[in-house]
């Protein structure tokens, strides 16, 4: 009866040693591989779901000059020009302004500004007080990380700067990206 017993135990104990493997694959195996891929590099996506440069310094407005008197609870999108606001700039107050159209029902949580350095053309000015009541604008003393043409800047409600783009860029691709970012983001 001792010899019986030996050979029914020997599968069963084969089978749960294959189990115990079986149940240590499982869970170290994610670990291992994904360890793997962050020090060897390997199968890291090289794409990204935003369209402008990221800013992840933790650089506020005023870092970029912007002479704000106060911080906003919105988010901003923030149009800064350290020369006159030529064409360009006004393209980029404009895009500004129907991004913020474009955010449909979130729209109340955003807002546009500008910040300029030297006085706005008479016509330009003109034109921001008859079609644009609620733009917001600003001081610019001009800085390094400023640059020497308009840009646009998305600021979180916080104000740390977020994301950034040069004028031409598409206005579909930064109402992509602020909408993303209202998604994600409880504040503002």
């Amino acid at each position: 009866m001792t010899a019986s017993m030996t050979l029914n135990e020997q599968p069963a104990r084969r089978r749960g040693r294959l189990q115990l493997i079986l149940i240590l694959c499982v869970t170290l195996g994610p670990m291992i591989l994904a360890t793997a891929m962050y020090k060897l590099q390997f199968w890291v996506p090289e794409g990204r779901s935003y369209h402008g440069d990221l800013i992840a310094t933790g650089q506020t407005p005023a870092d970029l000059g912007v002479q704000a008197d106060k911080s906003t609870e919105r988010w901003q999108l923030l149009v800064t020009a350290p020369e006159t606001c030529a064409s360009d700039c006004q393209q980029l107050v404009y895009l500004a302004r129907q991004i913020n159209i474009g955010l449909g029902r979130e729209a109340s949580r955003a807002e546009h500004v500008l910040a300029f350095a030297k006085p706005l053309p008479a016509e330009f000015t003109g034109l921001l007080d008859k079609d644009y009541p609620r733009l917001q604008r600003l001081g610019l003393t001009p800085t390094q990380h400023t640059g020497a043409k308009p840009q646009l800047w998305i600021v979180d409600p916080h104000g740390n700067l977020v994301l950034r783009y040069d004028a031409g860029t598409d206005g579909k691709s930064i109402l992509k990206d602020l909408q993303l970012l209202l998604k994600l983001s409880n504040i503002g």
